[in-house]
């Protein structure tokens, strides 16, 4: 019997209500300060990311400063993460029970709600990829081709937030190819879906073409330092923490089931090959992440049937027990993804879970603050931005005349951007989309130095004063005690030094 159209409805309701009550604490993270800076001149592309992303995190503030309106749009994607679930579960002959335990898993699991928090790049993904794998299940068995248009455009969606979804276009296509629902493939409405997908990644990809495809330099620099990179092993047992123990579990009991039956089974070679690409290619654990919903949903159908034999109100009360208990087994995790704790609770918090080993690993080389690195990169911002404007203020009338700020980064710099009062002089940096912004028409001649040291080994300028320090409790080590320093007397032009600060990672 089909299950009702209202838990898919109410797990989305769910689920929107949860990000939107928990998504706006602390502050906006430095990523998304970024987004918002890129999103404020409109391109077709930005060094490390499409551009759709910055456009919808510019586009909510228009009418001022708001967290609440930034998140909404990663509460949305989080809602329907959930309700993509639940339809996921119909693909494979689920009942309401099994709707129901999919919905608490892409709801909970600490990976996934995580990304329903900050806005980001993988905020899309939460849908596009579950979207993405319900038009092929569909198609897979003998739904309309016609659907291919579908998730042609929905690929095309996700590839104008995030490069990733080629993995799993190309995984699903293989896991068809080496299964008897090939079929589906040979069809015209396959290649129609194909180029509509490309036609929509098309002004991307010129953009990073025209600019020397940035983005492949910024993750060849990526590997080479900034990211843990894991050993097969590792990246396949770091799921175990990314979803929390139950959520894995269920996920575990999808995979099994998709391969135990025939019309799925290509399903599952298409986890096998996703993994195998994400692992050969040294991607973060959390990368193949969005495909979870659909191990979710291929877990709670299983689970479900395996509930079958029992009678009556003997099973009801089973199946309620195994939602409740999975609920209140991963609820305790909720802390480390949703701000909800107060700064001193959430240490100490942490400190718990983090002697239980329920902490997933760091995915960059990055000597850890306090509250981890997501939370502590949404402190700190404003009072630097504050930190910054009182030193542009205190400078002689002439010098603030000729002033430019230089960051050391693109947090730095956004931050002082969006908090930062209008009359600001230029702000610039040599890393990602900053350095493509160049000087800003900076003669460079007196330079606000935010964290850096007027070039001292090279003797760039004839003086310098250190005005500032910025401090921070809660702010990621390397931000912290940040030295804001007045250079002047450039010793060569800022244009011609301009090439040297590219910084791509």
């Amino acid at each position: 019997m089909q299950p009702p159209i209202a838990i898919p409805i109410v797990g989305a309701a769910v689920a929107l209500l949860v990000h939107l009550v928990g998504n706006p604490h602390y502050g906006f993270i430095r990523d998304e300060l970024y987004f918002i800076i890129c999103g404020r001149h409109p391109q077709f592309g930005y060094v490390d990311q499409p551009p759709l992303i910055p456009l919808l995190a510019a586009s909510t503030q228009i009418f001022g400063h708001s967290l609440l309106a930034l998140r909404t749009i990663s509460a949305i994607c989080a809602a329907a993460c959930v309700y993509l679930s639940c339809l996921l579960v119909r693909e494979f002959d689920g009942g309401a029970f099994a709707e129901i335990l999919a919905a608490t898993a892409a709801l909970l699991a600490p990976v996934l709600m995580a990304f329903g928090m900050v806005v980001a790049p993988d905020s899309i993904n939460l849908w596009t990829w579950p979207l993405l794998m319900l038009l092929v299940l569909r198609i897979a068995k003998g739904g309309d081709p016609r659907l291919w248009l579908a998730a042609g455009a929905v690929a095309g969606v996700a590839g104008n937030a995030k490069y990733s979804v080629a993995f799993l276009g190309a995984a699903l296509v293989a896991g068809l190819l080496l299964a008897p629902q090939r079929r589906a493939l040979a069809t015209p409405w396959f290649a129609a879906g194909a180029a509509l997908a490309a036609a929509m990644l098309l002004p991307n990809v010129l953009w990073q073409a025209m600019h020397g495809f940035p983005m492949l330099e910024l993750l060849h620099n990526g590997q080479l330092g900034k990211n843990v990179v894991l050993s097969p092993l590792e990246f396949i047992v770091s799921q175990w923490a990314i979803l929390g123990p139950l959520p894995a579990l269920l996920a575990l009991a999808g995979l099994v089931r998709l391969f135990a039956h025939r019309a799925s089974r290509w399903l599952g070679y298409a986890f096998v090959l996703l993994f195998a690409m994400m692992i050969a290619l040294h991607g973060k654990n959390n990368y193949p992440a969005f495909a979870y919903p659909a191990a979710f949903a291929a877990g709670g159908a299983a689970v479900e049937s395996w509930a079958r034999p029992i009678r009556g109100g003997a099973r009801l009360a089973v199946q309620t027990a195994i939602v409740v208990i999975f609920a209140l087994l991963t609820l305790p995790l909720v802390p480390i993804v949703l701000p909800v704790l107060s700064e001193a609770q959430y240490v100490a918090y942490s400190g718990i879970l983090q002697r239980a080993g329920l902490l997933p690993a760091p995915t960059e080389h990055h000597r850890s603050a306090v509250l981890g690195q997501t939370y502590a990169d949404m402190h700190g911002w404003p009072r630097l931005a504050a930190t910054v404007t009182a030193v542009y203020r205190s400078l002689p009338a002439g010098e603030r005349a000729e002033a430019a700020i230089v960051a050391s980064n693109y947090g730095e710099a956004s931050a002082i951007l969006f908090f930062g009062p209008p009359d600001l002089p230029p702000v610039l940096s040599g890393h990602n989309q900053f350095f493509l912004w160049g000087t800003r028409g900076a003669s460079g001649n007196v330079i606000i130095d935010v964290n850096g040291d007027c070039g001292a080994p090279e003797r760039l300028f004839r003086s310098s004063r250190q005005a500032a320090t910025f401090r921070d409790p809660y702010v990621m080590p390397y931000e912290n005690d940040l030295p804001i320093t007045v250079c002047t007397g450039i010793t060569r032009p800022l244009s011609e030094l301009w090439p040297s600060l590219k910084n791509f990672r």
